[in-house]
């Protein structure tokens, strides 16, 4: 697509799926910073992560134990804004009708909503199994990658339909 065009469409256009798109944009940008907040604990930046006042919440616990280190040698938070900025690229990629010009685009962006999903849930199951408590910003990020998938789901089965010829 031209980048005029894109361009245009993007900031300017309006649709439904476009305004779904934007919502995930936001949603994933949400997601970026509950990693990048939790990523400045993790790394010894900062030395403490408020949380609400509930008891399910322990932020400090749940990221500074073996959970929140145990994968790829590395805080997990890292990772966590590289992901929900992938998400976001493929929110922000392609023009206004790109079910029907770029079909990959929304099915992609779909698979990787699920994929999101069905991480923070797994996620959260075993922030829960190994310290009886939750990160408030990972299940912060939880929601957003729910909402996000939901969001995704009407034009990803435009992209869908249009890929297998219907």
């Amino acid at each position: 697509m031209d980048p005029t065009q894109l361009s245009l469409e993007l900031r300017h256009g309006q649709n439904a799926d476009l305004k779904r798109r934007r919502w995930i944009i936001g949603l994933s940008m949400l997601g970026v910073a509950a990693g990048q907040i939790v990523s400045l604990y993790q790394t010894g930046i900062i030395k403490h992560l408020p949380d609400p006042p509930l008891d399910i919440f322990n932020s400090d616990k749940v990221d500074a134990s073996d959970y929140g280190y145990k994968r790829l040698d590395t805080p997990d938070a890292l990772p966590m804004i590289v992901t929900y900025g992938i998400t976001a690229s493929l929110a922000g990629a392609g023009g206004m009708n790109r079910a029907a010009q770029q079909p990959l685009l929304p099915v992609a962006m779909g698979v990787k909503t699920l994929f999101d999903t069905l991480t923070t849930i797994k996620l959260g199951q075993e922030e829960w199994a190994e310290n009886k408590a939750l990160c408030f910003y990972c299940q912060v990020a939880s929601v957003a990658s729910i909402a996000s998938l939901a969001l995704a789901v009407p034009e990803a089965l435009k992209g869908l339909r249009k890929l297998m010829g219907k």
